[in-house]
Protein backbone atom coordinates (compact mmCIF):
# COMPACT_ATOMS: atom_id res chain seq x y z
CA UNK A 1 0.00 0.00 0.00
CA UNK A 2 2.79 2.45 0.92
CA UNK A 3 4.70 1.65 -2.31
CA UNK A 4 1.53 2.17 -4.37
CA UNK A 5 0.83 5.52 -2.71
CA UNK A 6 4.44 6.66 -3.21
CA UNK A 7 4.29 5.63 -6.87
CA UNK A 8 1.05 7.55 -7.46
CA UNK A 9 2.45 10.68 -5.79
CA UNK A 10 5.67 10.43 -7.82
CA UNK A 11 3.69 9.98 -11.03
CA UNK A 12 1.56 13.03 -10.21
CA UNK A 13 4.62 15.20 -9.58
CA UNK A 14 6.25 14.02 -12.81
CA UNK A 15 3.13 14.75 -14.86
CA UNK A 16 2.75 18.24 -13.37
CA UNK A 17 6.39 19.05 -14.16
CA UNK A 18 6.13 17.63 -17.67
CA UNK A 19 3.04 19.73 -18.42
CA UNK A 20 4.51 23.01 -17.16
CA UNK A 21 6.11 25.22 -19.76
CA UNK A 22 7.30 28.77 -20.06
CA UNK A 23 8.16 29.52 -23.67
CA UNK A 24 9.45 32.94 -24.66
CA UNK A 25 7.85 33.77 -27.99
CA UNK A 26 8.16 36.69 -30.40
CA UNK A 27 5.27 38.17 -32.42
CA UNK A 28 4.83 41.15 -34.78
CA UNK A 29 3.84 44.33 -32.94
CA UNK A 30 2.43 46.77 -35.49
CA UNK A 31 -0.26 44.44 -36.85
CA UNK A 32 -1.69 44.02 -33.33
CA UNK A 33 -1.71 47.77 -32.75
CA UNK A 34 -3.32 48.56 -36.12
CA UNK A 35 -6.03 45.94 -35.58
CA UNK A 36 -6.70 47.33 -32.09
CA UNK A 37 -7.12 50.83 -33.57
CA UNK A 38 -9.49 49.46 -36.23
CA UNK A 39 -11.52 47.58 -33.60
CA UNK A 40 -11.71 50.61 -31.30
CA UNK A 41 -9.74 48.87 -28.54
CA UNK A 42 -7.01 51.51 -28.62
CA UNK A 43 -7.51 55.25 -29.09
CA UNK A 44 -5.80 56.58 -32.23
CA UNK A 45 -4.91 59.78 -30.32
CA UNK A 46 -2.13 57.78 -28.61
CA UNK A 47 0.58 56.26 -30.81
CA UNK A 48 2.84 53.35 -29.85
CA UNK A 49 6.35 52.93 -31.21
CA UNK A 50 8.90 50.26 -30.43
CA UNK A 51 12.52 51.17 -29.71
CA UNK A 52 14.34 51.58 -33.00
CA UNK A 53 11.18 52.86 -34.69
CA UNK A 54 10.49 55.83 -32.41
CA UNK A 55 10.29 59.45 -33.59
CA UNK A 56 12.88 61.94 -32.41
CA UNK A 57 10.70 65.08 -32.42
CA UNK A 58 9.68 64.86 -28.76
CA UNK A 59 8.23 68.06 -27.26
CA UNK A 60 7.80 66.76 -23.71
CA UNK A 61 9.03 63.55 -22.06
CA UNK A 62 7.00 62.44 -19.03
CA UNK A 63 9.34 59.58 -18.12
CA UNK A 64 9.77 55.87 -18.48
CA UNK A 65 7.06 53.55 -17.20
CA UNK A 66 6.48 49.83 -17.15
CA UNK A 67 3.53 47.50 -17.46
CA UNK A 68 3.39 43.79 -16.73
CA UNK A 69 0.18 41.88 -17.46
CA UNK A 70 -0.89 38.26 -17.49
CA UNK A 71 -3.87 36.49 -19.03
CA UNK A 72 -5.50 33.10 -18.91
CA UNK A 73 -4.16 31.07 -21.85
CA UNK A 74 -6.29 27.96 -21.36
CA UNK A 75 -7.98 26.99 -24.60
CA UNK A 76 -6.23 29.75 -26.58
CA UNK A 77 -3.36 29.50 -29.01
CA UNK A 78 -0.12 31.08 -27.81
CA UNK A 79 -0.48 33.78 -30.46
CA UNK A 80 -4.04 34.67 -29.47
CA UNK A 81 -3.20 34.78 -25.74
CA UNK A 82 -0.05 36.85 -26.36
CA UNK A 83 -1.84 39.37 -28.56
CA UNK A 84 -4.63 39.66 -25.99
CA UNK A 85 -2.24 40.36 -23.13
CA UNK A 86 -0.24 42.82 -25.27
CA UNK A 87 -3.46 44.82 -25.64
CA UNK A 88 -3.79 44.92 -21.84
CA UNK A 89 -0.26 46.31 -21.59
CA UNK A 90 -0.92 48.91 -24.28
CA UNK A 91 -4.21 49.95 -22.67
CA UNK A 92 -2.37 50.60 -19.40
CA UNK A 93 0.22 52.72 -21.25
CA UNK A 94 -2.59 54.53 -23.06
CA UNK A 95 -4.27 55.40 -19.74
CA UNK A 96 -0.94 56.63 -18.34
CA UNK A 97 -0.26 58.77 -21.41
CA UNK A 98 -3.73 60.35 -21.26
CA UNK A 99 -3.42 61.07 -17.55
CA UNK A 100 -0.08 62.83 -18.08
CA UNK A 101 -1.08 64.75 -21.20
CA UNK A 102 1.04 62.68 -23.57
CA UNK A 103 0.07 61.51 -27.02
CA UNK A 104 2.57 58.71 -27.58
CA UNK A 105 4.44 55.89 -25.92
CA UNK A 106 7.82 55.45 -27.55
CA UNK A 107 10.98 53.38 -27.16
CA UNK A 108 8.85 50.44 -26.10
CA UNK A 109 10.89 47.36 -25.21
CA UNK A 110 9.84 43.95 -24.00
CA UNK A 111 11.03 43.32 -20.46
CA UNK A 112 9.92 39.77 -19.67
CA UNK A 113 11.45 38.59 -16.40
CA UNK A 114 13.47 41.85 -16.34
CA UNK A 115 15.38 40.93 -19.51
CA UNK A 116 15.07 43.69 -22.05
CA UNK A 117 14.41 42.80 -25.66
CA UNK A 118 14.46 45.54 -28.26
CA UNK A 119 13.28 45.07 -31.82
CA UNK A 120 11.65 47.68 -34.07
CA UNK A 121 9.05 45.17 -35.31
CA UNK A 122 8.21 42.66 -32.58
CA UNK A 123 7.45 42.03 -28.92
CA UNK A 124 8.10 39.09 -26.60
CA UNK A 125 5.56 37.09 -24.65
CA UNK A 126 5.98 34.36 -22.07
CA UNK A 127 3.52 31.57 -22.86
CA UNK A 128 2.83 28.80 -20.40
CA UNK A 129 0.35 26.00 -19.99
CA UNK A 130 -2.26 28.16 -18.27
CA UNK A 131 -0.95 31.75 -18.42
CA UNK A 132 0.61 34.15 -20.91
CA UNK A 133 2.40 37.34 -19.95
CA UNK A 134 3.81 40.48 -21.53
CA UNK A 135 6.01 43.01 -19.76
CA UNK A 136 7.15 46.21 -21.43
CA UNK A 137 8.85 49.50 -20.62
CA UNK A 138 8.38 52.69 -22.61
CA UNK A 139 8.48 56.47 -22.45
CA UNK A 140 5.31 58.53 -22.32
CA UNK A 141 5.81 61.65 -24.43
CA UNK A 142 4.12 64.47 -26.26
CA UNK A 143 5.10 64.66 -29.93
Amino acid sequence: MIKTTAFIISLGLFCTTAMARNDLLTFPFNAVVEQAYADGILDRSISFKLAGASPTDVKQNYGEFSSNKKTNAVGKSDEKACKWVLLSVLKSFQARAKSLGGNAVINLESNYKNKRYSDPNSFQCGAGTIMAGVAMVGEVVEL
